[in-house]
């Protein structure tokens, strides 16, 4: 029997449940020392004056880092991480010193003893699409072009009988994973050893190595777990580049660092708010004619960021007629970062909401609008796509939500209502290596992947027993490590699709060279070096999310007792931990209609509910009943397994379908999240 498709435990969840999972922070190192930051409390300007006599008399205080007084390093292209080079301030928040001592106790103290002067530059901080000062970036993150446009979507806006023209926003969102961004860092002779809380040891390894001046060879990154990123975790962040400056200056003695909830507000990053201009024009029959989104969008003065909240409406439903822009405003604010489906994620929630009104403006059902527009190729590359399968999603999540019954109704002191939303996020690949070793009846398989809660430690294995033809009992995993080989980021949903593709290449290296009966020592390597995405097909994995959401008629309470969503992801490798993964995303999704938003002071340049009692998100009580359902996918195209990534799409097309439900519920229109019970409560029958 295939392991591939099986319903395997969690190899992880047995140490993770007991607590004998070691994370960063909790690296067995003998004699750490503790590192606390020191943070700006101003938006712009300049450290003038720095006062460190009475921390540094406190006992058990080792050293104290100030800007200027410490290692000069290179800069990188991410000009945050060159960090206390100068006492220029770009943001509150920003780095500006650390406290190293004998115990967290006596930083944290000592901390608190040490007083800035600074010289102080009007700062501005205000998002506002309406400035003058909007720009347009060079590219997208991604590599896309900025803008696009075909046809002519004004022409088509004039000549449709059925418009839709509005403005969607969401809010800022802050990733938040479980457990904080920690780093163990301890120098050794001239190699530096890191425990990080990373999505990618690779990466780490390579920007410290140039930050530094080292060969990568001089530094080794661990990270065998970690308690979630969700895209924060993605790539180094200054408090890495603290932790070794504070390692090199205690040289043989390993530093600890753990951000506090509050800081990781400050500097880790976040989903910037957008604001999305949405243009549809439509003929008599419900046939789109023109599709455009315009976002606008904040970047950080210190770095540039674009959330591509465009790409999904370049290749979603078919239209003659297209526009896509995307602009920038830059404050001095934190610098924003990838959070789960970046782009698609915010991106679809402007053109899913606009298509429910269209839908409702023709009075056509909205999954049967959405089937009247499916493209017959990719409407941005016109490539054929590898695999589409958007509307069995649609038809089989309406037969499991019981959506041909659908009216708008009153349950007591509660209306009640259903919405639907389709989901899209790109399928491909990155660069990475793998290798498999035979020693005494096992075989060892390792690569530098990261396991963030997505089930890496139990997929690979599968993967690995499913092309050498073995039991999976006989498979070890080595993940997280960079002297294994190098594998790409988790990012982009390309973990199991990139990293089994290189184990699978392995797998299949090491049986054409030592067949079934190999000898002890026997090992290959593999490699997947393929462009990310396909030269001849367009490859993308799809999804349809339903919600019911009941709304309180006097008080305008807002409950979602019902999500379940149905996708189209290729092939499954493990049922469990992919439904983990869609109805984690679906979650999340429902925690970004109904909470979570950033609430940044402009006088002042900083979020002020940074922690977990004001920064809502969804538990347990929100999340009732959340189903994760796909459809059988055979791709041949997408890579030699056939996986596409399953992180991701979850999340996407959620916080539309609840406010779609929402409006079928009470008529009520709202087109900027997050969904709160103020939005609804005027408009109430």
């Amino acid at each position: 029997m295939s392991a591939i498709g099986q319903d395997i435990p969690r190899r992880d969840g047995y140490a993770k449940v007991t607590g004998t999972a070691t994370y960063a922070y909790e690296a067995d190192v003998d004699n750490a020392a503790y590192c606390v930051l020191l943070q700006a409390s101003i938006a712009r300007g300049q450290v003038s004056e720095i006062d460190i006599t009475e921390a540094l008399a406190l006992p058990g205080v080792l050293t104290i880092l100030t800007p200027g007084q410490v290692e000069k390093i290179h800069q990188v292209d991410d000009t945050e991480l060159y960090v206390l080079q100068d006492g220029e301030v770009d943001y509150r928040g920003q780095i500006i010193g650390a406290v190293v001592a004998d115990t967290p106790e006596i930083a944290h103290h000592a901390a608190s003893l040490v007083h800035f002067s600074y010289h102080v530059d009007e700062h501005d901080s205000t998002f506002s699409p309406d400035r003058h000062d909007l720009y347009k970036p060079d590219r997208l993150g991604t590599g896309e072009p900025t803008d696009t446009k075909t046809g002519d979507i004004d022409a088509a806006m004039r000549k449709a009988p059925h418009t839709i023209t509005q403005t969607y926003t969401t809010a800022t969102n802050h990733n938040n994973p479980m457990e904080p961004h920690a780093t163990t860092a301890l120098w050794q002779d001239d190699a530096l050893i890191l425990w990080d809380s990373t999505q990618g040891v690779h990466a780490v390894r390579t920007t410290i190595a140039q930050v530094f001046g080292l060969d990568t060879d001089q530094v080794r990154v661990i990270c065998p777990y970690v308690g979630g990123g969700f895209g924060a975790k993605g790539e180094p962040h200054p408090h890495i580049v603290v932790a070794t400056l504070a390692a090199r200056a205690l040289p043989g003695r390993p530093i600890r660092l753990a951000l506090t909830r509050a800081q990781m507000f400050a500097l880790v990053g976040y989903r910037p708010p957008t604001v999305q201009h949405t243009r549809l024009a439509a003929d008599e029959h419900g046939t789109l004619t023109g599709i455009a989104l315009a976002a606008v969008n904040q970047t950080a003065r210190i770095t540039e960021f674009t959330e591509n909240a465009g790409s999904p409406t370049r290749t979603m439903y078919a239209a003659p007629n297209r526009a896509t822009s995307h602009r920038l405003v830059v404050l001095d604010v934190a610098v924003p970062t990838w959070m789960r489906a970046p782009g698609e994620c915010p991106g679809m929630f402007g053109p899913e909401v606009a298509i429910d009104e269209l839908a409702e403006a023709l009075g056509v059902d909205p999954i049967d609008l959405r089937v009247r527009n499916e493209p017959e190729v990719d409407p941005d590359s016109g490539k054929p796509f590898s695999s589409r399968n958007l509307v069995a999603c649609l038809r089989e999540g309406a037969d499991r939500f019981g959506w041909a019954d659908r009216a708008p109704r009153r349950d007591g002191d509660w209306l009640v209502g259903t919405g639907v939303a389709a989901s899209v996020f790109p399928a491909f690949t990155m660069q990475a290596t793998a290798a498999i070793r035979y020693d005494q009846g096992r075989y060892i398989v390792e690569i530098g992947a990261a396991d963030l809660g997505t089930g890496a430690w139990t997929v690979l294995p599968q993967i690995a027993a499913d092309a050498l033809e073995v039991p999976l009992e006989q498979i070890d995993i080595g993940i997280g490590d960079t002297t294994y080989p190098r594998a790409s980021v988790a990012g982009g949903s390309t973990g199991t699709a990139t990293w089994g593709s290189a184990i699978l290449t392995a797998a299949e290296a090491f049986r054409d060279k030592f067949g079934d009966d190999p000898d002890d020592g026997d090992e290959m390597e593999g490699s997947i070096s393929k462009p990310p995405f396909h030269e001849d097909y367009a490859t993308y994995a799809f999804g349809a999310q339903f919600a019911e959401v009941r709304v309180h008629a006097d008080t305008a309470e807002i409950r979602v007792p019902r999500l379940l969503g149905v996708f189209a992801a290729g092939r499954i490798v493990n049922p469990r931990t992919a439904r983990s993964q869609f109805t984690g995303g679906m979650t999340m999704g429902l925690s970004m209609a109904l909470h979570e938003s950033s609430s940044l002071d402009p006088r002042f340049g900083h979020v002020i509910n940074h922690d977990l009692a004001e920064y809502h998100i969804a538990t347990c009580a929100d999340a009732t009943n959340v189903e994760a359902h796909w459809i059988d996918e055979h791709d041949p195209h997408v890579n030699a397994l056939g996986v596409k990534g399953i992180g991701e799409i979850g999340i996407v097309g959620t916080a539309a379908a609840i406010v779609n439900a929402a409006h079928h519920a009470t008529g009520v229109r709202v087109r900027d999240l997050p969904l709160t019970l103020d939005k609804l409560l005027p408009g109430l029958p």
